[in-house]
């Protein structure tokens, strides 16, 4: 069975789903059902919009070019590493003659 996919809001949206359930006369349930949206959905976005008031907009996507680089550089690194330490543990290893 298939998973319907998820459906995106614009921030825009959002921030007036949210602004609406604060001041407005209706219930959360009854704004929910007019916008076409889960009665909890309002409040998770609400949680988000002030986290990201708090902290910035949350990063979403790949990683920039320049830290992709950064980052196979350091695998790189890391491996070169590990395989020194693997020879030098086996050379440890072997008993004295």
């Amino acid at each position: 069975m298939r998973r319907k996919p998820y459906k995106q809001y614009s921030r825009e949206f959002k921030l007036e789903a949210v602004r609406l359930a604060e001041v407005g006369d209706k219930t959360a349930s009854q704004l929910a059902r007019e916008l076409g949206i889960r009665v909890n959905q309002i409040w998770k976005w609400k949680q988000q919009l002030e986290a990201e008031a708090v902290s910035g907009p949350a990063k979403r996507g790949r990683p920039a070019d320049d830290e992709l680089a950064r980052l196979r550089r350091e695998v790189a690194r890391l491996k070169e590493e590990n395989d020194i330490l693997k020879k030098a543990a086996i050379y440890f290893a072997r008993e004295p003659k």
